[in-house]
């Protein structure tokens, strides 16, 4: 070996160790520009968060969310744990007033003999959409074809498609609230009362109970706001559900802006027209690049646009869901797929022919577990 051979090599090295040196300075004062550029947004973003009037709109639009989901505790962080009490107590004292103004609507029933009914299914569905949200508007022509399906076995509420499928009907969409601890719920025990072919299925709210009602009287017109129990009776409720805000009554909306929204969620809700024909809306959500969700203000104008003079929500977020001709025509948000529920608004050709029994006859309500899984 020649003996230059060797200062060579060594130059070589210093040569490429040097450039891993400036490779590896540049990686690393790329990596510190990163870092301030994150922080400086981070600074930036949190001041325009909460101390700029759009700031604190979005403050309050992420909690009014998070109050909707299982993760209702994380609503603190954007706008403090007293201030978010304070908004779910509003809210509370709001749905209550929307429920109270008298309902006056009337309905005129179309002409739904069979040979009209060959030209006007007694279903149809349409996609609706928004700048944030994806859904569904279904339109029940005939009002007095819907009855309110309940599960088949104590212990466990039923996912609606299985519903569907077991009494034979047409379509179907999910109907009121439940206790859901964490989130975890069964589906067996409704909030509030629940009415079947005008018979009390279940109350915990006692016999001189007034509470807010979605559902149907014994002429196919829409019933929803606040009622006793004794006129409920008179007004021959037939189908019903709790639930709330209503929406709209006599005709005009009551959500008077998206701030009052109630935040972005999937959804459900229930109107109708004067021709007597019902809508279920149904928004997916909680689905980036598909759809978001909608907020109450959305929903109300959803329904207003599809002619609706009364309207209210119903139970909505992993539970919303409709199904049609044995399919779920949405996408429920939940990652497990359809919930287990008490109640759903079914629609049937022969609802006289259905029979729909009782499941919480002789339970009392403060035995039911609503966590136990069976």
């Amino acid at each position: 070996m020649k003996p230059e051979v060797l200062p060579q090599r060594a130059a070589t090295r210093r040569q490429k160790n040097k450039k891993k040196k400036k490779r590896k300075g540049r990686f690393g004062r790329f990596i510190l520009r990163l870092f301030i550029v994150f922080l400086l947004a981070g600074v930036g973003g949190t001041a325009w968060l909460f101390l700029t009037p759009s700031g604190k709109d979005m403050r309050y639009l992420a909690a009014d969310t998070l109050i909707t989901t299982q993760h209702r505790h994380w609503a603190k962080y954007f706008i403090g744990e007293e201030e978010a009490q304070k908004r779910v107590a509003e809210y509370s004292a709001r749905f209550e007033q929307m429920g109270e103004e008298r309902d006056r609507h009337t309905i005129k029933l179309p002409d739904l003999k069979p040979t009209k009914l060959q030209q006007t299914p007694l279903v149809e569905v349409e996609e609706v959409s928004g700048r944030n949200y994806h859904g569904y508007v279904m339109t029940v022509h005939d009002p007095t074809k819907i009855r309110l399906g309940i599960p088949a076995k104590a212990g466990r509420g039923e996912r609606v498609s299985s519903m569907v499928e077991r009494l034979g009907a047409i379509a179907g969409v999910n109907g009121g609230g439940f206790a859901d601890p964490n989130w975890n719920g069964n589906g067996f025990k409704p909030i509030g009362v629940v009415i079947s072919q005008g018979q009390i299925y279940y109350n915990d709210m006692g016999k001189n109970a007034s509470v807010q009602i979605v559902g149907i009287d014994k002429q196919g017109k829409m019933i929803a706001g606040h009622y006793s129990l004794s006129e409920l009776s008179k007004m021959n409720v037939q189908e019903a559900v709790t639930f709330q805000p209503r929406l709209i009554v006599n005709g005009k909306g009551l959500i008077r802006n998206a701030s009052e929204g109630w935040g972005i969620a999937p959804r459900t809700a229930m109107g109708q027209r004067a021709d007597g024909a019902i809508l279920f809306v149904t928004i997916d959500g909680r689905q980036p690049g598909y759809s978001i969700g909608a907020n109450l203000y959305d929903m109300q104008n959803i329904l207003l646009k599809h002619g609706a003079v009364i309207g209210a929500n119903l139970d909505g977020g992993s539970s919303t869901v409709l199904v049609k001709d044995h399919a779920i025509v949405n996408k429920p948000s939940s990652e497990y797929g359809e919930r287990y529920l008490p109640t759903a608004f079914l629609v049937f050709e022969h609802p006289e022919t259905v029979s729909i029994p009782n499941v919480w006859a002789g339970l009392n309500p403060g035995d039911i577990d609503a966590a136990k899984k069976r």
